[in-house]
């Protein structure tokens, strides 16, 4: 062959060549983006709607069903759309095809939105529109506490110091804080004293409106200098708002401190959060597009202390749930497996061959291969993730046949008596075209991931990459550095070796000796089992099939799961109480559960419980959320659990049955954590217990998010569900989760209450 003829003339150049790639793969995957899954691409575009106060069902028609008339006429490449509605506020989601220009699509959507604003009642805001994608997914939890610090401080602090500095991070987006009070100016108006000045609160209103403008005055030229006019026209202060005139009465002014109080408040609570039972701000970092997971979080911690240096000394910053610890455990162990297969490999092949001289030719091949196809694949915008690490460590033991072959063929060569030489170009030259073929045998058989679509395509094509560049490589290696390596390590056999093996006094020269009498042995033993089924192959081929047929019973035996189960040791569960409960009833109801769980779980087993109480504050984080909150009877309470922990799935276990036994007419739901819970879990149904309660599957079958349809979520009477292509067929998916979602009405509630 060709090519091997130029290796052993040339031989420093592909000594080069692979010294090149033993330096710059290293490197290479040193800055290659490192996640637990590859990058899911799906774009989605999020629009938030939010008109205060307005109830779910008016928001559902008159603001939601125009807007998504218009989406599907005006914005192409749609997949489907999903709309979940509570009271003020809606989330419209936007799923797209594959391959569509993000970019453009974003721009039809907010040119569309901004029309859509002629159509709707007057005094709705402008919507909130964003995009991301199915690997967005929160990375970090970071929860602010102060043992002298009120929820509104620690809202505060979260959004105008916290998430402002932390918005800098390469890859990490950060919303709006959970829980905490929102800060609000409050008029506390004198009922009485209004009646008695004969005001109406109209009229306060109108004082203030009046009396607290921001006008531009310009500036004016006086002398050699140019000042800046400042017209006092709006209070510095929140006291200065209770020193405003409201009108007069007589000669005697009257002031709104005269029938108010002006105060720095907040608005009514809808959001709770609580770590390990104390209040608390929670800020999700989120990770977005193909960013490394470790990076970012790295990035995070780093700028932590900076930032809390500028901060009240009683804050505290905690971090929570971290995902790079199940991140970086995951990729360790997969490179601890894939460097135990390899050094398995090249033992096993010094036993089998016995030169220590074959080995080290063929085991520098199988790294080399690796690094190769990890600097194309850095290359092709891939990263460093469970996928195509297991894709490498599947190959490795494949990787070594293409080397083995050729040593091998060459040292049949050496001992019939040919030169070094001759004896590697012949050797090479026989095996080349089988070699070929199979290595392309190999590559075939992922050729169809290519031709995947969806989710699967995102997760198995960077796999089938790395099989099939590490097979590449082996390949060209096998033909260029093997042969380099062979003429200089390898020498011309002696007539008598087998004669000198046997003689020899050399425990691991007699060991190798032995072994290859085995071998020969169980060669001999296969010979005549093959000439036996041979000679009786229709008997044989009857059999072979039935056993097939017959393993096919064990189907319904095998579990179906988008994902193996991994212990990443944390659990959520998602309550749902009586429609209409109030949020500090809510609470409650999480207290009860959280000493249920500490009560379950030894308190050496248990690292941390938040408990995230309601709605959201912002329609970003109902965006994101993938537990479909629907009111402040809503409660996520996610467990996290120390390194030395037992099962999770044996306390999840436990806390279905007792949470079924002990919270009748509380739903729940349980799920344990994945890094790939926002997307995976959506798709299982949850097993109702009992009515009223709501046992297994995904807080995400809440939203039951279904292909081709667009889904409307309205609270809190119940949850329904219309589809732009036509109605759901009876068993369709999206016919089927109708009944999981629906909920008794209020009226409902009290009839029951009432006869209870």
């Amino acid at each position: 062959m060709w090519i091997v003829r130029v290796a052993l003339q040339r031989p420093y150049t592909f000594v080069v060549l692979a010294i090149a790639i033993l330096l710059v793969g290293p490197l290479t995957a040193q800055r290659m983006p490192v996640d637990i899954f590859p990058n899911i691409n799906i774009p989605i575009i999020a629009v938030g709607w939010s008109y205060g106060g307005l109830s779910a069902e008016e928001l559902a028609n008159r603001i939601v069903s125009v807007f998504e008339r218009m989406v599907t006429t005006t914005v192409n490449d749609v997949e489907h759309i999903e709309s979940q509605t509570v009271r003020g506020t809606s989330i419209v989601k936007i799923f797209f095809q594959p391959g569509v220009r993000i970019e453009m699509a974003m721009a039809q959507v907010t040119a569309i939105s901004q029309s859509a604003l002629r159509q709707m009642p007057p005094g709705i805001n402008p919507p909130f529109i964003i995009s991301y994608n199915a690997s967005t997914v929160p990375v970090l939890q970071l929860a602010l506490s102060g043992q002298q610090l009120s929820e509104q401080q620690l809202f505060d602090l979260g959004t105008n110091f916290l998430r402002t500095q932390l918005a800098t991070v390469q890859g990490a987006s950060i919303v709006q804080p959970y829980g905490g009070k929102q800060p609000q100016i409050i008029i506390d108006l004198d009922q009485v004293a209004l009646r008695g000045k004969a005001l109406a609160p109209a009229d306060v209103v109108n004082a203030i409106a009046a009396q607290n403008l921001i006008l531009p005055a310009g500036t004016a030229k006086l002398g050699m200098f140019e000042h800046d006019i400042d017209i006092n026209g709006s209070p510095r202060t929140v006291d200065e708002l209770n020193d405003l005139p409201i009108k007069m009465a007589g000669r005697t002014p009257i002031y709104i401190r005269d029938v108010a109080h002006v105060r720095n408040g907040s608005p009514p609570q809808t959001n709770i959060v609580r770590v390990n039972g104390q209040r608390a701000v929670l800020m999700p970092v989120m990770k977005t597009g193909s960013a490394s997971t470790l990076d970012i979080i790295e990035r995070v911690k780093a700028s932590l202390p900076r930032i809390q240096a500028g901060l009240p000394p009683e804050l505290k910053i905690d971090q929570l749930a971290d995902q790079s610890l199940f991140v970086r455990a995951s990729v360790e162990g997969v490179v601890r497996e894939a460097v135990i297969a390899a050094c398995l490999t090249a033992l096993l092949i010094l036993v089998l061959l016995g030169s220590w001289r074959s080995t080290v030719i063929i085991a520098v091949s199988i790294p080399l291969s690796i690094l190769a196809s990890i600097i194309v694949l850095a290359m092709l915008g891939e990263t460093i993730n469970i996928m195509t690490l297991g894709g490498l460590a599947l190959a490795i033991g494949i990787l070594v046949d293409n080397g083995i072959v050729s040593i091998e063929n060459i040292n049949w060569h050496l001992e019939h008596g040919k030169d070094l030489e001759p004896a590697i170009l012949d050797g090479a030259e026989q095996i080349t075209v089988p070699a070929f073929v199979s290595t392309l045998c190999i590559c075939i058989v992922f050729v169809p991931m290519f031709f995947l679509t969806g989710v699967g395509r995102y997760l198995f094509v960077p796999m089938a990459e790395a099989v099939v560049l590490a097979m590449l490589a082996s390949f060209l290696l096998s033909r260029t550095l093997v042969p380099t390596m062979a003429k200089y390590m390898l020498h011309a056999h002696e007539e008598d070796r087998h004669a000198q093996r046997r003689a020899s006094r050399n425990p691991l020269v007699r060991l190798q000796a032995w072994i290859d009498g085995g071998f020969t042995a169980l060669r001999a033993a296969y010979r005549r089992s093959l000439e036996g089924v041979v000679a009786h192959r229709r008997a044989f081929a009857a059999g072979f099939l039935m056993l097939c047929v017959a393993s096919l019973g064990l189907l319904p035996w095998v579990g179906q799961d988008f994902f193996p189960s991994v212990d990443t040791g944390q659990f959520k569960l998602h309550l749902r109480g009586p429609t209409g409960t109030r949020i500090e009833d809510t609470a409650i109801l999480c207290d009860r559960v959280e000493q249920t769980i500490r009560e379950i779980i030894p308190g050496r087993e248990l690292a941390s419980v938040i408990d995230n109480i309601g709605l959201p504050n912002s329609s970003m984080n109902l965006a994101y959320t993938n537990s479909a909150p629907i009111g402040p009877s809503d409660a996520d309470i996610l467990v996290s659990l120390s390194a030395d922990h037992r099962p999770t799935s044996e306390f999840v276990h436990d806390l279905r049955v007792r949470l079924a036994r002990d919270y009748p007419g509380v739903l729940v739901s349980a799920c344990l954590r994945r890094s790939t819970s926002r997307w995976s879990g959506g798709r299982s149904r949850p097993t109702a217990a009992s009515p009223g309660r709501w046992l297994g599957g995904s807080p995400t079958c809440l939203a039951s998010w279904t292909s081709g349809c667009t889904r409307r979520s309205i609270s809190p009477s119940c949850t329904s569900s219309r589809t732009a292509r036509g109605r759901p067929r009876p068993g369709s998916r999206s016919a089927r989760s109708r009944p999981i979602c629906s909920f008794p009405s209020a009226a409902a509630d009290r009839r029951r209450r009432r006869s209870g």
